[in-house]
């Protein structure tokens, strides 16, 4: 049993160092990406201008496959009722082969994009990652008004 826990972990340990991307060289291979894919936050900020032949790809770690504003495929449509969330080693493995990778998932394998990133999937999405605020941190920022006018209410009473 022990052994089993350990390799566990020893395996779990090693996915994670893969999924670890730079974020400067990702910021340079994004530029393939461009033509396709934009990075617009969610206040209409233009972090990277580009096409929108693809969906925008602003939070995209973290988020439900298929759920952005975009006209996404059968495919897709899928592949967001299996639940699978987007993290930086799945979307790593996409953009390497995505036709390769949406199968794997159980789909039908057909898609729009059909470009193959041939290395620096992990960097790509490091790089995305970065551009997007952590989601602990937007749930902190929209509850911190309640919290402060609810500290300063209190404050008030006991003076």
């Amino acid at each position: 049993m022990k052994t089993i826990v350990t390799f566990a972990l020893t395996l779990m340990m090693a996915t994670a160092a893969q999924a670890e991307g730079d974020i400067d060289a990702g910021k340079k291979t994004f530029g393939k990406c461009k033509s396709c894919h934009s990075v617009v936050s969610t206040d209409g900020d233009v972090l990277v201008k580009g096409g929108r032949t693809g969906p925008n790809l602003f939070g995209v770690i973290g988020r439900e496959a298929g759920t952005a504003d975009f006209k996404y495929s059968k495919t897709f449509v899928s592949l967001n009722e299996t639940g699978l969330v987007w993290d930086e080693a799945n979307f790593a493995a996409f953009v390497v082969d995505p036709r390769g990778f949406l199968k794997e998932q159980g789909t039908d394998g057909k898609t729009r994009m059909t470009f193959k990133l041939k290395k620096g999937g992990e960097d790509v999405a490091a790089f995305l990652a970065s551009l997007a605020p952590a989601r602990e941190a937007e749930e902190a920022t929209e509850d911190a008004p309640e919290e402060a006018a609810a500290e300063a209410e209190a404050t008030t009473a006991t003076e």
